[in-house]
């Protein structure tokens, strides 16, 4: 888990200095230009990586609650309800991350 951290945040600050590495001139468009790409990159990321945790998630939770229902059908209200619920706060973790990409999109000073 440490190193998943470790990579990440070498790769922001990698990311960042080549973002905001252009001065003046013709070299600004240059580096707005990289810098747009990675904005667009952080933002397809930031919905990319929780969908695929949500997906994963919720499969991994339905499956239990059928295999839970199928063991104990008498259970299958209170099994449904948890699981309706807990999919619920699954599922606000990909808000957030389309929040964050919008956020990201939305109010950077490239688009101008």
């Amino acid at each position: 888990m440490k190193k998943v951290s470790i990579l990440t945040s070498i790769l922001v600050l990698a990311l960042s200095t080549v973002a905001f590495a252009a001065e003046g001139g013709a070299a600004a468009s240059g580096g707005a230009n990289i810098a747009l790409i990675c904005i667009a990159a952080a933002a397809a990321l930031a919905v990319g990586i929780p969908a695929l945790g949500c997906g994963l998630g919720m499969g991994t939770g339905i499956g239990g609650a059928c295999s839970g229902i199928a063991r104990n059908p008498e259970a299958s209200g209170k099994i449904t309800v948890t699981m309706i619920i807990g999919l619920a706060l699954i599922e606000s973790l990909t808000i957030y991350g389309l929040v964050i990409s919008l956020i990201l999109l939305m109010a950077n000073p490239f688009l101008g």
